[in-house]
């Protein structure tokens, strides 16, 4: 008996020793792991940084913001270019807003053909032309400008960018609403998309979104399908088996992509990588319109009004109590019935 407890103490430390050198070794892993995309995101955070003419804030704020206490908006730019360049014209433009005492997230896709004021211009002109006209800057204050919102961050990412972190992602998975085709700007080639549930590379994604002359609902199909590819890179990224490209995306975003955004920033938004999957769309009513033979997307007014008291809303601009309802609308509720 005495030696059967003797074994057994023996076999029960041999476990336990095996258990805590396998505990030791995942966490000295997964330690060397983090540290390595920690590395990586300062090195690339570092040098994609520019700095806004304005300074470290919008000139609607009094105070720089704090990403972790503060409710703050990124405008997401992608630039109608390749091999480096960050200048042209804005392909995408998503506006998102962060709130992190509700811990939400609103999304709005603002179509490029939109007509509104362009800031520093004085005219009226599609808002994907503000970029091409003055940079990050005029765009900024060009969206600004339309909802009345400070813009904080911006993060500005080319063709090439795009197309390299869906492949190092290994693809994402769509569901291409109906069969079209769609020239690719790099080789002049035609890329197919077949109707249903594909996987896509990165040139297949990239015509994916940037298609819009096939679909019935022109810019605003687009941006629905902008989004539906921005989640399903989301939820690669954050899946384990994409931890062993992280070098290699990060790599390749650092190659074309400009932010504002510090590393510190990055670090202080961590608590939002479990809500991305789950945001809360907008979308901007308007109707086409052709001026001097020149096709715009013009906005409706009562859509931006709206979409701007949602979005000062979210970065508690203003507060319930300043909301103020329309007249006809007051007399609509308190009627009373004979």
């Amino acid at each position: 008996m005495a030696q059967f407890r003797t074994n057994n103490k023996k076999t029960f430390n041999s476990f336990f020793k095996i258990t805590a050198l396998s505990l030791l070794v995942v966490f000295l892993i997964a330690g060397s792991v983090l540290a390595y995309m920690g590395y990586k995101m300062a090195s690339v955070t570092s040098s994609a940084q520019q700095e806004l003419d304005r300074g470290d804030r919008s000139d609607l704020r009094e105070t720089v913001v704090n990403p972790s206490n503060d409710p703050i908006s990124i405008l997401f730019l992608g630039l109608d270019s390749r091999d480096g360049d960050l200048t042209g014209r804005t392909d995408a433009m998503i506006l998102t807003t962060f709130n992190p005492e509700e811990g939400t997230i609103k999304m709005l896709n603002i179509p490029r053909d939109s007509r509104v004021e362009i800031v520093g211009r004085g005219f009226m002109d599609k808002i994907n032309h503000a970029h091409a006209f003055g940079g990050v800057d005029m765009t900024i204050d060009t969206v600004e400008n339309l909802f009345d919102i400070p813009v904080d961050y911006f993060v500005s990412l080319n063709f090439d960018a795009f197309m390299e972190i869906i492949d190092e992602l290994g693809g994402v998975t769509v569901n291409v609403p109906f069969t079209f085709t769609e020239k690719d700007n790099a080789t002049y080639g035609t890329i197919v998309l077949e109707e249903g549930e594909h996987r896509l590379n990165g040139q297949e994604a990239l015509a994916y979104v940037r298609m819009r002359k096939q679909d019935p609902q022109g810019d605003l199909g687009r941006g629905e399908r902008q989004k539906e590819v921005i989640e399903a890179i989301i939820k690669e990224a954050v899946s384990l088996s994409s931890i062993t490209r992280f070098g290699s995306v990060m790599d390749s975003v650092g190659n074309n992509l400009n932010t504002n955004i510090t590393f510190n920033n990055m670090l202080s938004m961590h608590s939002y990588a479990n809500k991305l999957g789950n945001i809360e769309s907008l979308k901007l009513d308007g109707r086409n319109y052709i001026e001097e033979g020149i096709y715009y997307y013009k906005l409706e007014e009562e859509s931006v009004a709206e979409i701007t008291q949602t979005l000062q809303l979210h970065l508690n601009i203003i507060s319930e109590e300043d909301i103020q309802v329309p007249e006809e609308e007051f007399y609509s509720q308190n009627s009373v019935t004979n």
